[in-house]
This record gives C-alpha cells, sequence and structure tokens, in this order.
C-alpha cells in the first residue's frame, strides 16, 4: 500500500493486477486500485477535481484530468472516510501513477490533496536495478 498524506488528509492506494482483462501477446496490461480516503483534518472537504500523471514504462506520459471521481464529488466531514475503486490499461506490463485531487472547504478555500506515486508490475516482471 502507497500512503501520501497533506493537510491531515490521508490519501491511501492499494493497486493489483487485472490478469483476466490483461492480454500480453495484445500488448495489453490493465491494473485496478483502490483508494480510501481519510479526512483526519478539522473541517468539512469536498473533493471537487482529479488529476492523474500516468507514464508507462517507455516513458510515455497520459495525463488526465476531470470533475470528482468515479463519477462523485463526495463531501468528508472531519473523521470521515471514501473509498472508491478504479483501473487503468496500460501498453506496456509496467509503470508509474501519482497525482492530486483538488479539495474544497465549505468556507471556499480550494487546495490539493497529494495521491502518492505507485507503480503498476505485471505478476513475474523481472526488475533491474543499475
Amino acid at each position: 500500500m502507497y500512503r501520501a498524506l497533506t493537510r491531515d488528509i490521508e490519501v491511501v492506494v492499494e493497486p493489483f493486477y487485472l490478469e483476466e482483462q490483461s492480454d500480453p501477446e495484445d500488448d495489453r496490461y490493465v491494473w485496478g486500485y483502490r483508494i480510501v480516503i481519510s479526512n483526519n483534518s478539522g473541517v468539512a472537504v469536498r473533493l471537487i477535481n482529479r488529476y492523474w500523471n500516468i507514464t508507462d514504462q517507455n516513458g510515455q506520459v497520459d495525463e488526465v484530468t476531470g470533475p470528482g471521481v468515479v463519477g462523485e464529488q463526495p463531501r468528508l466531514s472531519p473523521g470521515d472516510t471514501y473509498e472508491y475503486s478504479s483501473g487503468c490499461p496500460l501498453d506496456t506490463p509496467s509503470g508509474l501513477m501519482f497525482g492530486h485531487y483538488q479539495m474544497e472547504t465549505d468556507e471556499g478555500e480550494l487546495f490539493d490533496v497529494d495521491i502518492p506515486a505507485f507503480s503498476l508490475d505485471s505478476p513475474g516482471l523481472l526488475r533491474v536495478l543499475n
């Protein structure tokens, strides 16, 4: 699991390879990821927008932005958690994702909450470290 903490809002990511949706012979590799957002701050926040930077093992970058997550813009009161799952296809057997959520307080203050960088690695992938 991967964790990031910004202004007492914690984002935890758990990626997993989706073998049944992947087809390595056709250069299609698919991962799912589960995200839990916990509001440990003293103020309520709403998740307004998302930004993702998705990089495959060849260095090809795909940037994704949009309102909310999975069609929702959840509001988290102090102590609340929000969980969702989504997915990511790549043309290579590994990659890296990171990003941020734009949050808004009830008073209208906007700020970004980090999504930790996490790796997407196919099972059995041999890594060589230099």
